[in-house]
This record gives structure tokens, C-alpha cells and sequence, in this order.
């Protein structure tokens, strides 16, 4: 089965029910213009919007080009691009992801991706759990 769809009309409503779902029932709105971005030394921008024990969304921004290193969460992952085009890689097979595209990963299943648009690649990503990091040793 495909890991990478198009599906934005039908991903987006189903991914907002459940992070609603994962924490304190207060409304929020946030717009990429009027969040608060965390800038980080290897050009990339994050705004974290909700984080808690059941989970942690955040609106991200990488720039064109950027080549995520190897890595695994402990908690499975789903992100919605918006914009940009990003390359996945999974036991040989490359993908792409497109804006408006839907993209879940596993807990513990290693990530290979790239930006390969000529724009920056942003999205909206929700991790199930505490967000951590793990680089892959293979």
C-alpha cells in the first residue's frame, strides 16, 4: 500500500479531529503570517502550535533543497504538505510528495527526504506522542 496520497480534502479534516482529540479542548487558529517561527541554524522554521503528552503539531519550514538527515521517531508521524515538493525514500522506492499531499510514518520507521522543489518545502506535521529524534545508523 502506498504510504504518500493525495487525499488533502479528506486527510486534512481527519488529521485537525484527531489532534483536537490529543489535548486541551481550546480553540486555535493559527496562520503561517501570524505564528510565532522558531528560526534553526540549518535555515529551517518551526511553530510549535500544540504540545502535550498525546502529542506535538507544528507548522514547519525547510528551505529549498534541504536534505533531511536519516532519522526515526518513537511516535508514528503524519504531515500534510502545503507547500514545495518533498522526496521520500522507502526500501529502495522514491515518492513524492505533493502540496495538498498526506504522509504517514510509522514510530521507528527510518525517514529519508529532500526538499526537491525550486521553493521552500512547508507543511503541518502531528506526531502521536513526545516528539523525539533518533539518526539512523544504516
Amino acid at each position: 500500500m502506498k504510504r504518500f496520497l493525495s487525499l488533502w480534502p479528506l486527510a486534512l479534516p481527519l488529521l485537525l479531529a484527531q489532534a483536537a482529540s490529543t489535548g486541551k479542548s481550546d480553540r486555535l487558529l493559527a496562520n503561517p503570517g501570524a505564528v510565532k517561527w522558531k528560526k534553526a541554524a540549518n535555515g529551517s522554521e518551526s511553530a510549535t502550535l500544540r504540545e502535550n503528552p498525546e502529542g506535538v503539531e507544528l507548522l514547519a519550514r525547510y528551505p529549498a533543497g534541504h536534505i533531511f538527515p536519516p532519522h526515526w521517531h518513537s511516535a508514528n508521524e503524519r504531515v500534510v504538505l502545503t507547500e514545495g515538493r518533498i522526496s521520500m525514500e522507502e526500501n529502495g522506492e522514491r515518492q513524492f510528495l505533493e502540496p495538498g499531499g498526506y504522509a504517514y510514518m510509522p514510530a521507528k520507521q527510518v525517514q529519508r527526504m529532500k526538499c526537491v522543489s525550486e521553493t521552500r518545502c512547508s507543511f503541518y506535521v502531528f506526531w502521536d506522542g513526545p516528539l523525539d529524534f533518533h539518526p539512523a545508523t544504516d
